[in-house]
């Protein structure tokens, strides 16, 4: 399926759960695996049919917006920063999720204290190498497990998977998560990604069964 028309087919799959009436539970669902959920022993490849090979000496990580010290990161840098590791369950949104995987890579409240954003900024948006980006609040990327990640289950994070380095936030659906990852910037308001004007979540909380807005 080409790029376009896995687009247009999520874009109507999401029209159509809008229109049959599909809303987020009131309360938040308890317990490990959210509802709506199946488990897999396997790991789905879900991305833009785009999976861009960018050579270690030329990927960059660009961290910008309202921070006191703007930063671009080249390969050498960014694995500089604390790294840590952390296992985690991986939530997507098209109804399947994976216990305990483990990702290594550098804490988001790393590049935090590295740029040192503003006290308006209240909003991160993500932008990657394949055209993709997602919006999630600063609030939100602080927990402590949130990532981003260069290695899966002890070994770099394969291209499939959004290497060398991808966005890791369990608490959310997995979209949340840039592949590719490419460039972070700090908004005072927020601005909406790639699937969230598609009609998905602006919140995507797994528990509350945030899928489409």
């Amino acid at each position: 399926m080409s790029k376009e028309r896995y687009i247009a087919a999520k874009q109507k799959w999401a029209e159509k759960q809008v229109a049959r009436g599909v809303r987020p539970r009131l309360e938040r669902a308890e317990g490990r695996l959210p509802p709506g959920q199946k488990l897999t022993e396997g790991f789905p490849v879900l991305d833009l049919g785009v999976q861009p090979d960018i050579p270690l000496p030329e990927w960059t990580l660009t961290l910008d917006g309202l921070v006191q010290q703007p930063t671009v990161l080249s390969w050498a840098d960014f694995n500089a920063l604390p790294q840590v590791s952390d296992v985690s369950d991986f939530h997507c949104v098209t109804t399947w999720s994976k216990y305990d995987c483990r990702w290594d890579g550098v804490p988001f409240t790393a590049l935090y204290e590295r740029v040192q954003p503003t006290a308006e900024a209240r909003f991160v948006y993500f932008t990657s190498y394949d055209g993709y980006s997602t919006n999630v609040p600063l609030e939100q990327c602080l927990d402590d497990d949130v990532l981003i990640a260069t290695r899966f289950d002890g070994a770099p994070l394969p291209l499939e998977h959004g290497g060398p380095a991808r966005v890791i936030i369990p608490k959310l659906y997995a979209w949340k998560g840039a592949k590719f990852v490419k460039a972070i910037s700090f908004l005072a308001e927020d601005k909406l990604g790639f699937w969230e004007v598609r009609g998905y979540s602006n919140t995507a909380d797994p528990w509350r069964e945030e899928r489409y807005a």
